[in-house]
């Protein structure tokens, strides 16, 4: 039942769904998505000494092969969604493309918690995004 609210999400079919699912366990385990993306290894390493911080790159804590699954699902939600590809080309434009497809990712595994966490699918999802009074990636 979870996995597929899951696969209305351009990108995610049944084997990367169920990946997901198996990986996340309980999603309500989580508060914010921001402990999602940490748990997966989506994050940045951070290096602090004194005022100054440093970020470095992603921390590959989580489950490598979702790490993996879910870079793949971002680059195929980047040629779907239109708020994934406007993205992931701001990026582009400001970083290599391998630290764009990391933020899709992150912001695809992050979309997914939420879709678990609310029950809602894709095309709900996007529109409660997109909503000036619910940001539900800003609540990361």
């Amino acid at each position: 039942m979870m996995a597929r609210l899951l696969q209305t999400q351009p990108g995610v079919g049944p084997i990367k769904a169920l990946a997901y699912v198996l990986t996340m366990g309980d999603v309500g385990r989580f508060p914010r998505g921001k402990q999602v993306a940490s748990y997966l290894g989506l994050i940045p390493r951070e290096h602090s000494s004194g005022g100054r911080q440093k970020l470095g790159a992603i921390t590959k804590q989580g489950n490598r092969m979702l790490r993996m699954l879910l870079v793949e699902a971002a680059q195929i939600a980047v040629r779907y969604d239109p708020e994934f590809r406007r993205q992931y080309l701001h990026r582009c434009h400001q970083k290599p493309k391998a630290v764009a497809k990391v933020a899709a990712a992150r912001k695809l595994a992050v979309r997914l918690y939420w879709m678990l966490r609310t029950q809602v699918a894709y095309p709900e999802i996007v529109r409660i995004e997109s909503s000036p009074r619910v940001p539900l990636v800003g609540a990361s």
